[in-house]
């Protein structure tokens, strides 16, 4: 995890913004083939040096749409220019996906998620899946016991596409495992292997290509709640 260069002070000062109402925003670099990063949000440095699989904290700022800038760190060089709405009291996870050079598709983009960080339902489990990797077909997601086999079993989510995102699973504490296999197969891409889970844990489990791209697949978990 990076750490946020500017307070929100400073960059309430810097975008003129100053406001009680808040939301909340966080960046993953889930792009195979990117260099690592620097994140200018309206002209101001927030964040540099993100690598591959890497992700900020949450970063309070003021209700407001903000002009940001993904840059080759240490350059000039943009590689993605976009503009960020952010709502009072909502939290946001900013993704970095798909394949930044060479021409190769899909290409580089980033997702916009609004996160759910309330409580799970009876003190329990709510986990989402993000499919982040370019070079992965639709995929079928299982959740199961550990190391349960999977004939006879029905994905909890079917034939999911690049750049979708799950609503959230809300299940009870045990333990799972996170299985992603190709599409009407049981072929295993990613395997989470054994899932502790607790009280009140919220994660966003992101599946992402290896560096450079491609297979074997890998995921990213995201602690949004504790």
């Amino acid at each position: 995890m990076k750490r946020i260069l500017l307070s929100i002070a400073v960059l309430a000062a810097a975008t003129g913004l100053a406001s009680a109402q808040n939301g909340r925003v966080r960046v993953v670099h889930a792009s195979p083939d990117a260099p690592a990063v620097d994140i200018y949000v309206n002209a101001g440095k927030v964040l540099e040096n993100l690598p591959f699989r890497e992700y900020s904290e949450y970063l309070s700022v003021p209700a407001g749409t903000y002009n940001v800038e993904i840059k080759v760190t240490g350059t000039d060089t943009v590689v993605k220019a976009l503009s960020l709405p952010v709502s009072a009291n909502r939290d946001y996870t900013a993704i970095a996906v798909g394949y930044a050079t060479g021409n190769k598709q899909p290409g580089f983009d980033v997702m916009l998620l609004e996160d759910d960080n309330t409580l799970p339902a009876n003190n329990g489990v709510k986990l989402r899946v993000v499919h982040g990797a370019p070079g992965a077909p639709e995929v079928d997601i299982y959740v199961t016991s550990p190391y349960e086999t999977l004939m006879g079993k029905d994905p909890v989510l079917s034939r999911v596409p690049f750049k979708a995102a799950s609503g959230y699973l809300t299940v009870p504490v045990a333990s799972y495992q996170a299985r992603v296999a190709v599409a009407g197969t049981k072929t295993v891409a990613i395997d989470s292997h054994r899932l502790v889970t607790w009280n009140n844990m919220i994660r966003t489990i992101i599946a992402v290509d290896a560096k450079g791209g491609g297979a074997p697949f890998e995921l990213i978990v995201l602690g949004d709640r504790n």
